[in-house]
């Protein structure tokens, strides 16, 4: 620990909360949490709320004054952070802000399990995790699928990647996060299943507001519609799984609908919509690319054919 740093040599002077926490919480372990924007925050605060002797840093020190006030330990550098922890928990502005943080702390993260909560793609997570294995640093990347509000939440998912074996290990510490779902050993999927699940809530919230925004036309409240609207999405649910099954035999039988029949009823929304001047590019290009599958011969599919389309 940093001799300039008399807090660092005896956190509990200056937090008394902190011994007490440790004294409730025998078995709690020690985690480091490097980052203290909104995000970081809520995951050091969701950890302290459980009881783990929590050390924190953030480059503008005084990020970390309300988490300290709850009972955390400040650490004077990255290297003190480090230090204090077997499990470091990294949740900064993106992938490069990482490296130039730990690169300099490499042989104090040795034999330590970095867990990196730092929204990437999911190239930049391999390497990281290429470059972690290198330097003896167990790792695990991780998308946290809520906002901070939500971090804490059991019914939050937190989606992790990279070693099953270490999440296994940590898997009840980091549950106080969230839901922990694992995805495997590729430390890429975590990103990958981010990015794609951030698309289909922005498709989903466009369908939302044009359909929303449609029914207002007509003076329906939106959120008479919206209650209507989410039990929907319960069955919309369900179609969806059927068509996984479709999708991975690469077969997609129209036994409930076909293209062309949902061709003609995309017709009705579109009626609707310019008949309240609704904006309808969107139900549009859900039609350009219906026409496209049913030009291409195959307007008596399934809907999950339009994958296809994506896959161009």
């Amino acid at each position: 620990m940093s001799a300039q740093n008399p807090d660092a040599q005896n956190p509990d002077a200056q937090n008394p909360d902190a011994q007490h926490v440790t004294d409730q919480h025998a078995d709690a372990q020690s985690i480091t949490v490097i980052g203290l924007g909104q995000m970081g925050s809520a995951l050091a605060g969701a950890f302290l709320a459980a009881g783990h002797r929590t050390t924190v840093w953030n480059r503008t020190p005084g990020k970390a004054d309300a988490l300290v006030a709850r009972g955390a330990v400040r650490a004077a550098s990255v290297a003190e952070a480090v230090a204090a922890s077997e499990l470091v928990v990294v949740c900064v502005l993106d992938h490069p802000a990482v490296r130039g943080l730990l690169a300099p702390v490499t042989g104090s993260l040795r034999g330590r399990v970095l867990v990196n909560l730092t929204s990437g793609s999911p190239e930049q997570a391999r390497a990281e995790a290429e470059w972690a294995a290198e330097h003896g640093i167990g790792y695990l990347d991780g998308a946290v699928m809520t906002t901070p509000p939500g971090v804490g939440d059991s019914a939050s998912m937190v989606l992790y990647s990279g070693s099953p074996e270490l999440l296994a290990a940590h898997r009840a510490t980091l549950a106080v996060l969230g839901d922990p779902v694992d995805l495997g050993a590729d430390a890429g999927l975590a990103s990958l299943y981010d990015a794609g699940l951030l698309g289909l809530m922005w498709s989903v919230f466009g369908g939302w507001l044009h359909a929303t925004a449609l029914a207002g036309a007509d003076g329906v409240p939106a959120r008479d519609f919206t209650a209507v609207a989410t039990r929907w999405l319960k069955t919309v649910s369900w179609f969806m799984t059927g068509y996984a099954e479709q999708i991975d035999e690469g077969r997609y039988p129209g036994a409930d609908a076909t293209i062309d029949v949902q061709v003609a009823a995309i017709g009705h929304l579109l009626h609707a919509g310019e008949a309240r001047g609704v904006d309808n590019r969107l139900p549009e290009l859900h039609l350009d690319l219906m026409r496209a599958a049913v030009e291409a011969g195959h307007g008596g599919d399934s809907y999950a054919r339009i994958i296809e389309n994506f896959r161009m």
